[in-house]
């Protein structure tokens, strides 16, 4: 029931953000990086507002890390095997960057021991801030952007557009979807993970990571079908910049949140992986994922998760 609630959900949210920005002359990725971003981090907010209050803060980390991970070598991987993506020129400039930016930030603010001999590392209100600035800045450049005449849509008669009472409806019916869908995926998995006593941190990484990216990979999937490419990859980038700014930023905000040192691993691989999408899109003139380069993320993807299961 959560997979076909959830792939309703995606199927929803993409028609009728297409048709607004059909028809307010709004950029496929300015939707992508934004309505779209905001609605499928919900499911990774609602998890980490819950954990970061009971004092799973393990889970709280793992699911952003483990969540950003996942949507770019798993979710592009995947979408990039069902077609090419074809990212323009200003994402590959500046949106892709800012997701790395947002990784490395998060390394510099989650080591303390750098800075200060004695204590343990911890996202503080000040860090809370700081990221919340830096998702203001950000948000400020989506709406910058959508005012630029190269960056509004072409007309094409292959895309649906409604009428905005519907547009919003199917936009919210489909968030319900990808949140009520995430949710059930995820409170199952997480049944069936406890019954093998793994830990916090690895549920974490993998079952919460991969469930609550589900809502990701089902609207990139959806969008790469029906090609859609803009949709596709404004949804990975800007969901891993709201991850971390926004839930992170917020939770930090209203709680402090304790780093163990064993995420740096993780840390360092969400560096890695805005690093392999980044270099990707500079090494091809076309700024285009392949299928082949689709399979090489899946591939570490895996390589990945195995090595979850071999160290945790």
């Amino acid at each position: 029931m959560g997979f076909v609630v959830l792939i309703t959900g995606a199927n929803m949210l993409i028609d009728g953000s297409v048709s607004i920005a059909r028809k307010s002359r709004i950029s496929n990725i300015v939707i992508g990086l934004t309505i779209v971003a905001f609605g499928t981090s919900a499911p990774e907010f609602i998890v980490t507002i819950f954990a970061t209050m009971q004092g799973n803060t393990e889970i709280a980390i793992g699911n952003i890390l483990g969540s950003n991970i996942a949507n770019i070598l798993l979710v592009l991987g995947i979408s990039a095997i069902i077609y090419p993506i074809t990212v323009n020129r200003n994402t590959v400039l500046k949106e892709i960057p800012f997701s790395l930016l947002a990784a490395l930030l998060l390394g510099v603010l989650a080591n303390d021991v750098l800075f200060k001999r004695n204590g343990p590392s911890v996202l503080t209100m000040i860090d809370g801030i700081i990221f919340l600035l830096f998702l203001a800045g950000f948000i400020y450049y989506t709406l910058r952007i959508s005012r630029l005449k190269e960056d509004v849509p072409e007309n094409n008669n292959n895309l649906k557009e409604f009428s905005y009472f519907k547009s919003f409806s199917f936009i919210i019916i489909g968030l319900l979807g990808l949140v009520l869908g995430g949710k059930w995926i995820v409170d199952g998995a997480v049944e069936i993970a406890g019954f093998f006593n793994v830990s916090q941190s690895f549920i974490g990484l993998t079952v919460i990571a991969i469930g609550t990216s589900l809502p990701e990979l089902a609207t990139s999937a959806v969008a790469a079908v029906k090609k859609q490419s803009d949709i596709a990859i404004g949804n990975v980038v800007g969901s891993n910049v709201m991850n971390i700014l926004w839930i992170l930023g917020f939770n930090a905000l209203i709680h402090p949140i304790p780093l163990n040192p064993a995420s740096n691993i993780d840390i360092l691989m969400t560096i890695f992986a805005s690093l392999i999408l980044l270099l990707t899109m500079y090494m091809s003139k076309r700024h285009v994922v392949e299928r082949w380069e689709g399979i090489l993320m899946l591939v570490i993807y895996i390589g990945y998760i195995i090595f979850l299961i071999m160290n945790r």
